[in-house]
């Protein structure tokens, strides 16, 4: 019998301070050949958002409180 694993590919995660808002993907540390249109993501409502282009998942470092949103 012979069994077969295979394994997602873990997306990157992209931690946040609340200084660092509003997120957007690209994000500056992206190499040039991977980026795509610009899309900004709103990671103060749940803590967390999700890149609809690549996959990436951003989401805010612990203990970061969001003010004025």
């Amino acid at each position: 019998m012979s069994t077969t694993i295979t394994t997602r590919k873990e997306e990157p995660v992209v931690e946040l301070r609340a200084t660092d808002l509003p997120a957007f993907c690209p994000n500056p540390a992206m190499p040039v050949w991977n980026h795509h249109p610009r899309v900004f993501l709103d990671v103060a409502t749940t803590g967390e958002a999700m890149c609809p282009y690549c996959g990436t998942r951003y989401r805010l470092k612990a203990g970061e409180v969001v003010k004025g949103h």
